[in-house]
């Protein structure tokens, strides 16, 4: 997973509640295991039209919202479905920070495993950050710092520092592992030099 850095972006702002991951990602788009390509039909159902055309009026398919890195969203982002393919087409289509009031737990810690940072932050907050994305101007993030910046304003926000550890270093469920590895060696070792009928039986 790559490590997060700071980012400035012009926000896309899509103020609908209650997101769910199949508006995110449709079920049609479930078949693969790679976490790439499915950027392309991140939000399908609102972002084309009946026979595959993109809808101008979207707020991703227009310029620049469609290199925003940092999403604005309505409470409760992220609900239903547990798929993990909902970060992969956020990711994929280039979104590496989703600020919202609220989010689904599962989604939420879904996003720290893929290298997306949510932001809960309030509604008042999102609401400010709003008229940057309808002026095109952009904002700031700060991981390390946990702060929001946008104009000469300042905003801190809470997160896990154990999440945070992750996004910083780029630390996946596999990494994690993989730092343990010498001890998984040594118990196997001790294993088999303690109960040698152990791996016998294997």
């Amino acid at each position: 997973m790559d490590k997060f850095s700071n980012l400035t972006s012009i926000p896309s702002y899509l103020p609908l509640q209650n997101i769910d991951t199949d508006m995110i990602i449709p079920k049609q788009f479930l078949k693969t295991i790679k976490r790439t390509g499915l950027g392309k039909s991140l939000f399908y159902e609102m972002r084309y039209d009946e026979n595959g055309k993109l809808l101008k009026d979207f707020i991703l398919n227009k310029e620049p919202f469609n290199k925003s890195k940092i999403l604005l969203a309505g409470k409760n982002f992220g609900c239903g479905s547990s798929r993990e393919h909902a970060p992969w087409a956020l990711s994929d289509f280039g979104i590496k920070c989703i600020i919202s009031s609220s989010f689904a737990d599962i989604f939420y810690n879904n996003c720290f495993k893929n290298g997306i940072l949510p932001i809960k932050i309030s509604e008042q907050i999102i609401s400010e950050l709003s008229e940057y994305s309808k002026r095109k101007e952009e904002i700031k993030v700060d991981l390390k710092k946990q702060e929001i910046f946008f104009g000469n304003k300042t905003v801190k926000f809470e997160l896990d520092n154990f999440k945070k550890k992750c996004l910083i270093e780029g630390l996946d469920d596999i990494d994690l592992s993989m730092q343990k590895i010498n001890h998984v060696d040594n118990f196997e070792k001790k294993m088999s030099s303690d109960k040698p009928w152990i791996l016998l039986n294997e």
